[in-house]
């Protein structure tokens, strides 16, 4: 269901290859969703979403050294995104996801979804151009 498309290689080998783990993070989080042999997800979920976070900080951290190194003129709209982004993963409450996990699933799907696709091909592909 998530892959990598060449519809979303920016031409940057590095944030290419870090957008590539943020797919896969994505559909880890989708078949975590549709497993039904896992009746109580919140333990995988919690994985997911620290794993999720851990590797955004660091993406987004790589990106934003790539966009200074270039001297890119759009850089603090992709850092304000980048900020918005944090603050989603962040106001996900890790101990009260308990109750119902696959509401919080889907939520993390919608955003990721979205952001992967929009924030990609509208904004981190024009960093190459």
């Amino acid at each position: 269901m998530y892959e990598m498309k060449d519809e979303y290689l920016t031409g940057i080998e590095s944030i290419d290859n870090e957008h590539r783990v943020l797919f896969e993070i994505a559909e880890e989080t989708y078949q975590l969703r549709n497993n039904q042999f896992i009746p109580d997800k919140y333990d995988n979920l919690r994985v997911l979403l620290h794993k999720l976070k851990d590797y955004t900080i660091m993406h987004f951290d790589n990106e934003e050294k790539y966009m200074e190194s270039i001297n890119y003129k759009k850089m603090f709209t992709q850092k304000i995104e980048h900020q918005e982004f944090r603050e989603k993963l962040e106001s996900y409450d890790i101990d009260g996801i308990d109750e119902d996990t696959n509401y919080v699933i889907d939520d993390i799907l919608d955003y990721l979804t979205k952001w992967l696709v929009e924030h990609i091909v509208e904004n981190d592909k024009r960093i190459a151009e």
